[in-house]
């Protein structure tokens, strides 16, 4: 430790530096909130402060949080949480009879009849049951054992925890994991947090993105020279890129995941978001089960969900829940110890999944307005979706594929070789100097394809699908005159 003399007194630099910290968060990088984010907000400060700009409002397109994009929350999901929050509420005869009976059940559950009361670590069980339900009735009666449900805080930290149970090893036995690129940051960051060794595989984006189990194989072999992988991660419906699943390519999966010894993780959080024309939302579960014994007693799997997507957007809440399959029982003794070092998920957000897993029933008086609702957004992002993809692609120098779930797009950008240059004399990635061009004389805030990966020598950007449609046709048009006067600039 540098002993530096201060008025010939010695004395040491502080404990924590760059230098000395855990070299493993330096290596963390998280770009739907990385520094073109920060960039946006500064922005905003100078706006509020009455700086003078080409724009009178930021726009936030990158990232997916529907609420703060002006959509309205459920009516009667708020109801109950109202309800839960305040149960002097239930006396009120403005509620209907249907949130108070959901409302008076969830309280029982709770210690105290307080949300405000710890729960069990792995959640409260009757919502564990809710859960196990759900998933039963969403894939046709295949059984779901409330054992195997994990409630948690958002699906991020059940991800999270299902790879710290898997990484381990030093050198070449460390634990590689399987991801699709572009992925979702979330799995690079934990990766990295965890010192864990990351496997791309590249999704087909002259095929909409699909998933090829050749460039599966590919990616595994080249990773066995140097790291052991025992992990496949799927995302499906996909973020950032959109494309929903065939339930053949979810076979195929499977099959390679039984063949290469792998455990898959499947992010199903966007389940709900599918909208293109003869695409479906098939589960890793459901298949997998429907493939018959041979697999669905052997492939090991974790599958994710959240109340953040879909047509909730409740991102704020915190609330998700994984289900396991197969998982040895002593390995999970050691995932109940590993969640119960945490305490217990947020029960607002576990309340809030219990209406997701059990909304209102046809006979019920919330039932109406509840489908209504659910409908309404859901059509919304299915026409944004074809909206996006439409003005897109009459665009020179972009391409993009179909949104066919989820919400956002990735869209190809073709840089001239000038900006290429001109940014990295500025030390920026060239979509990173694309997107900051465009934040600061647009104020349109979108994440740059480097911030997910993508093939050498291809640009992108991530867009959420989520702005209101006269205010996203704005963004669109905007995007488009920036994308003409940028490329004429640099050619």
């Amino acid at each position: 430790m540098s002993q530096q003399a201060v008025n010939g007194v010695s004395h040491r630099g502080r404990v924590l530096t760059l230098d000395s910290m855990n070299p493993n968060v330096k290596r963390v990088e998280y770009a739907v909130r990385g520094p073109i984010v920060q960039r946006a907000v500064q922005i905003e400060k100078e706006l509020k402060e009455g700086a003078k700009k080409p724009f009178t409002e930021v726009i936030k397109a990158n990232i997916g949080d529907a609420h703060a994009m002006g959509q309205k929350p459920i009516t009667f999901f708020r109801q109950v949480l109202a309800l839960c929050s305040y149960p002097a509420l239930l006396e009120d005869s403005k509620f209907p009879e249907d949130a108070k009976q959901r409302a008076r059940r969830i309280l029982e559950a709770c210690g105290g009849h307080s949300i405000g009361a710890y729960s069990a670590s792995q959640g409260i069980e009757c919502i564990r049951q809710d859960v196990a339900r759900y998933i039963e009735k969403r894939d046709g009666g295949i059984p779901s054992n409330p054992d195997n449900i994990y409630l948690s805080t958002g699906a991020s930290d059940a991800i999270v925890t299902i790879l710290k149970l898997l990484v381990c090893g030093e050198g070449r036995d460390r634990t590689g994991v399987m991801i699709s690129i572009p992925q979702y940051p979330l799995y690079s960051a934990a990766l990295a947090d965890l010192g864990a060794v990351q496997i791309n595989y590249y999704l087909d984006e002259d095929n909409c993105w699909s998933l090829n189990i050749t460039e599966l194989r590919r990616a595994l072999s080249a990773a066995r020279e140097h790291c052991n992988p025992r992990v496949l991660c799927i995302i499906n419906p996909g973020n950032p890129t959109g494309q929903v699943q065939s339930r053949q390519c979810i076979e195929d999966v499977i099959r390679f995941a039984k063949e290469e010894h792998l455990f898959l993780m499947a992010d199903e959080v966007y389940q709900d978001n599918v909208y293109a024309e003869g695409c479906q939302f098939h589960s890793f579960k459901k298949v997998l089960f429907e493939m018959g014994p041979e697999y669905s007693n052997t492939v090991e799997m974790a599958s994710f969900h959240s109340t953040s997507k879909c047509y909730m957007g409740e991102c704020g809440f915190r609330g998700g829940y994984m289900e396991v399959i197969n998982l040895d029982p002593e390995v999970k003794a050691q995932l109940i110890k590993l969640v119960s070092v945490r305490l217990c998920p947020p029960v607002p957000g576990q309340a809030l999944l219990d209406l997701v897993v059990n909304p209102p029933q046809p006979d019920e008086p919330s039932y109406a307005t509840f489908m209504k609702e659910r409908t309404a957004v859901l059509s919304a992002l299915a026409e944004k979706a074809r909206l996006t993809e439409q003005i897109f692609n009459t665009v020179p120098g972009i391409t993009c594929n179909p949104v066919q779930g989820a919400m956002y797009t990735f869209p190809r950008i073709t840089l001239p070789q000038k900006a290429i240059d001109k940014a990295k004399e500025l030390g920026l990635v060239p979509d990173m100097f694309y997107c900051m061009r465009l934040l600061d004389e647009e104020g349109i805030c979108l994440v740059p394809g480097s911030g997910f990966g993508q093939r050498e020598g291809t640009y992108h950007f991530r867009m959420t699908i989520l702005p209101p449609t006269e205010k996203l046709k704005v963004v669109l048009q905007k995007i488009r005159e920036f994308q003409l006067h940028f490329t004429q600039e640099f050619s």
